[in-house]
């Protein structure tokens, strides 16, 4: 099977990468890496090029303007890279008959949900900045070009796949992982400084999400590929939900590191953009029903890597 994936170079591109090349439905040749060379969201157009190249049977879309603050600063340009060129990109492949993976966010949900429960793929979407509406809108632009008669919502668009191939949404929230400058590495940073000024790290406590793993990701999406389970909305997250101050927590008391902590509300910290306050996502099934592990687990297998990067960042010469 031939698989291409845009967005190659970023976190979740360079472990989509990295699964797919030890993916058994994958050829000799491996996945395609699509960089901006191949498909710049600034010039969406130029994506039928690399088709016709490349010959995907099917596409990963991991390309995505991520700085929700530049977002918010900028909306008609996040509405243009994460929803018009999400829209020329399915265009292109159901034209083709190829089967499309969009990845997409938690902020295409308010976070005002007070009940406990993470969002399911039947909740209304209600995005409530920039960055949310842009990628809301890159989910219905690839329905529509799918034939889809849904709104992002449901496990299955109506209609099933009358235009082109398999088309899958992949809700995610919180990503981490390699190569770093995420949460867990901006955590240690900032507990550094905290220790040497002999200050508490002030952690934010009234933002709950699901922490989620760049690798673990990477691999579930891998399954739905290999397991032709595509078509449909995903909530791909790892297990479990936590504040940010008691992800920190976890993550210092993983590393050994002592520091003291002071819990303080989200709006210590002024921004352009207004994050949802509950970014839970009930995790959907996968083929072996196997789910997503807890992101405990998770962050101890990304910890050692961190940990080293940040010792070769402070070592002499």
């Amino acid at each position: 099977m031939r698989v291409a994936v845009t967005g190659a170079h970023g976190r979740l591109g360079r472990a989509l990468i990295a699964a797919l090349e030890e993916s058994p439905f994958v050829g000799l040749s491996g996945p395609a890496a699509w960089g901006r060379e191949s498909f710049d969201l600034d010039s969406p157009g130029h994506v039928t090029e690399a088709l016709d190249r490349d010959r995907p049977e099917v596409v990963v879309h991991a390309a995505a303007w991520t700085n929700v603050d530049g977002c918010a600063r900028e909306p008609d340009v996040a509405m243009a890279r994460n929803g018009l060129a999400t829209g020329r990109l399915a265009e292109a492949c159901a034209a083709r008959g190829l089967d499309l993976i969009v990845v997409s966010t938690n902020e295409v949900f308010d976070g005002r949900r007070t009940d406990g429960r993470g969002y399911t793929p039947a909740d209304p979407t209600n995005p409530i900045n920039a960055y949310g509406t842009s990628k809301l809108a890159g989910e219905r632009a690839a329905l529509a070009a799918y034939g889809r008669d849904g709104q992002g919502g449901g496990n299955r668009g109506v209609g099933g796949p009358d235009h082109g191939g398999a088309l899958g949404i992949v809700r995610t929230a919180w990503l981490f992982g390699p190569p770093g400058n995420d949460f867990p590495a901006k955590v240690l940073a900032a507990a550094e400084r905290a220790n040497a000024a002999n200050e508490p790290l002030r952690l934010v406590v009234d933002e709950i999400g699901s922490p989620t793993y760049s690798v673990d990701l990477a691999d579930a999406i891998a399954e739905l590929i290999g397991g032709a389970a595509i078509d449909g909305v995903h909530h791909l997250v790892n297990g479990g939900a936590v504040s940010r101050a008691d992800w920190a927590r976890e993550l210092l008391r993983q590393a050994g590191l002592a520091v003291a902590t002071e819990d303080v509300p989200a709006s210590t910290w002024p921004r352009l953009s207004t994050p949802p306050t509950w970014a839970v996502l009930e995790p959907t099934t996968l083929r072996g029903d196997e789910p997503m592990r807890p992101w405990q687990a998770a962050l101890a297998d990304y910890l050692p890597s961190l940990l080293r990067q940040r010792s070769a960042a402070g070592s002499p010469g």
